[in-house]
C-alpha cells in the first residue's frame, strides 16, 4: 500500500466540512434529514471542489504560490 499524499492528508478535513456544510443545507432546503450520499448533496459537493480545488490544493502546497493564482 503506498502512503498518501501529505497534501492528500490536509485536504480530507477541508473536503469532509464541505460534505457536512452541503448536507446541512439541502436538509435545510428540503425541511428533513438528508444522507451525506444524496445525489443532490453529491453533486453540490462536487461543484465546490471543482470550483476551489485549485486554490485548496495551491493553499497547501509549499509551492504554491510560484503558480498562477486561480480565477
Amino acid at each position: 500500500m503506498s502512503p498518501i499524499d501529505p497534501v492528500v492528508q490536509k485536504e480530507i478535513p477541508v473536503i469532509q466540512k464541505i460534505i457536512d456544510d452541503e448536507t446541512w443545507l439541502e436538509g435545510e432546503r428540503r425541511g428533513c434529514f438528508v444522507r451525506k450520499s444524496d445525489p443532490v448533496v453529491v453533486g453540490n459537493v462536487c461543484s465546490v471542489i471543482l470550483r476551489i480545488g485549485r486554490q485548496l490544493r495551491q493553499g497547501f502546497t509549499s509551492s504554491g504560490s510560484e503558480q498562477e493564482p486561480c480565477r
